[in-house]
């Protein structure tokens, strides 16, 4: 994986292969970053990376700027891995380490984005789930984006704050607000 943009654009990081992640590929995690900066200031927004496994997305925020961004994830080596990133590149991560579900349930920060990168067997009831616990903890500022990146099998198109998708090989991000 790579930092696509920022100070650290270009730069490789090689993560342990025994994590249980299936890192956003490069030609995805661009075109969602194509979609972010025209939307918002990175130096001035608050980002939720869920799931966040290797901090792939975190690290890309971070490179670009963001100053406020939490990362959660279940599994301790992940944590450990973002936290040593994190530390090396003086990145302002606050990593989290709690099942996602558990974690939303007791959040009371306000986000301006929220990026969950769920595993890909979740199914659309799951994250139907997900969403509700976000939005009725109201963790998105008025203007705030959460983005779900999920299999093409699926098809959230049909669950409430739906705006829309955008399909890049396997993957897609769903956007809700």
């Amino acid at each position: 994986m790579r930092i696509i943009s920022g100070t650290y654009k270009g730069r490789r990081l090689t993560a342990p292969k025994n994590l249980p992640v299936r890192p956003t590929t490069d030609f995805a995690k661009e075109a969602l970053f194509n979609i972010l900066r025209v939307r918002y200031y990175f130096d001035e927004i608050t980002v939720l990376d869920l799931f966040a496994g290797t901090g792939n997305i975190s690290f890309e925020f971070a490179s670009r700027g963001v100053q406020n961004i939490t990362a959660v994830d279940r599994h301790m080596g992940c944590v450990q891995y973002i936290n040593k990133v994190s530390e090396e590149f003086e990145f302002p991560i606050i990593t989290i380490k709690s099942d996602v579900r558990k974690y939303l349930e007791k959040a009371s920060g306000k986000y301006d984005v929220i990026f969950a990168d769920p595993p890909y067997d979740f199914t659309t009831e799951v994250l139907n789930d997900l969403i509700e616990v976000i939005m009725a903890n109201s963790l998105l500022n008025s203007d705030g984006l959460l983005i779900i990146e999920h299999a093409k099998q699926n098809d959230l198109s049909s669950l409430p704050h739906f705006v829309e998708a955008r399909k890049y090989g396997s993957s897609v991000f769903s956007f809700f607000n």
